[in-house]
């Protein structure tokens, strides 16, 4: 063969290497980003679901809408559960990472202390929503919540409107929750002026029903027994009930709490319990699903949240998505739970 001959097959051959060796490196580039995650597009989206407890039937239920949901579209959901550890949660976080999730969608266990891992996050560009509990001073995507502000300027009209006395006692969740400052916020916006005097605000760490019902027997004891009693959920509320019918039986003091949970809605119809606010939990848990696969599919958090407003998280104004509450009383209860398909007619005439 000739030298010009050969030159030519070299040629060709090295190109034909040169052309593989392309082709298998943007294969590998079309299935990983720089920073190792997999990639946006028409992947497969890996979503990551931390919640700090399990323990409260709203949080099953919202688990439960938000993984069938996140499937529908056709996404990996990875759960983790931090039994109310907020080392373990942050351990668990670490773990969604190393998973190289696309999305992480938190309900946080302690709202100030998630900073730092969610900055390594941010860094590896997986986007981070902050579900029902605002995390505060760390760089989150989004925010999507029930309005929790108008959650409190509910119970407190409802109460006035009611015409329940003047005395009045919060007995709330844990005060590192940010809901819970969204809630007295509401309701500090109804009581202006109205001659209400809230003679004292408890805050119930972990949700944790004995401690509850520990400050509802003190509230109960150890001065005037309040005109009205608002629970930061309806948890709460049952733990105050108990301690009534155990200290005051036969005496009705106007109690009221949030979520809907069944077993409230059970002493609204006995009339034992004033109201509940309905929160549209189905709705979150699936407009959340959905938000996560969105932003793991490459769209803004902007956009996702439809432009409607920013919340100040303390470290930035941060995308939210708010849906409002209800008002569920024995008077409207068919209408609002039983209608909207939450819980079913022999569920709550038990």
């Amino acid at each position: 063969m000739s030298q010009n001959k050969t030159s030519i097959f070299t040629a060709i051959a090295y190109a034909a290497i040169l052309l593989i060796s392309l082709a298998a490196c943007n294969k590998m580039q079309s299935t990983k980003t720089e920073e190792g995650n997999p990639a946006k597009g028409d992947d497969k989206p890996k979503v990551g679901f931390s919640i700090d407890t399990l323990a409260l039937e709203r949080w099953q239920r919202d688990l439960d809408v938000f993984m069938n949901k996140a499937r529908e579209l056709g996404a990996e959901v990875i759960v983790q559960n931090a039994g109310n550890s907020v080392e373990m949660q942050n351990s668990q976080l670490e773990y969604l990472m190393q998973r190289r999730v696309d999305t992480v969608v938190i309900v946080a266990k302690n709202r100030e202390k998630m900073g730092g891992i969610i900055k390594r996050m941010r860094d590896k560009g997986i986007q981070v929503v902050s579900y029902d509990r605002l995390i505060t001073g760390a760089d989150i995507s989004l925010y999507i919540s029930v309005n929790t502000e108008s959650v409190g300027r509910l119970m407190a009209q409802k109460l006035l409107d009611m015409g329940v006395g003047k005395n009045w006692k919060l007995i709330l969740g844990p005060d590192e929750d940010y809901n819970m400052t969204l809630l007295l916020r509401g309701i500090n916006d109804v009581i202006q002026n109205q001659g209400v005097d809230i003679k004292g605000i408890y805050y119930t760490a972990g949700w944790n029903y004995d401690l509850a019902y520990e400050t509802a027997v003190s509230v109960l004891t150890e001065s005037e027994i309040p005109d009205a009693i608002v629970c930061g959920n309806d948890s709460v509320a049952g733990s105050v009930l108990t301690a009534i019918d155990e200290y005051y039986p036969g005496r009705h003091i106007p109690i009221c709490g949030q979520d809907a949970d069944i077993a409230a809605c059970q002493d609204i119809v006995r009339g034992r319990q004033d109201f509940t606010v309905y929160k549209p939990i189905t709705e979150l848990a699936e407009k959340a699903a959905e938000c996560a696969v969105r932003l793991a599919r490459g769209e803004t958090a902007a956009y996702v949240a439809g432009y409607e407003s920013t919340i100040d998280n303390g470290y930035k104004n941060v995308p939210v998505l708010w849906l409002e509450p209800q008002i569920a009383t024995k008077e409207n209860i068919d209408e609002v739970i039983i209608k909207s398909g939450f819980h079913t007619h022999g569920e709550v005439y038990k």
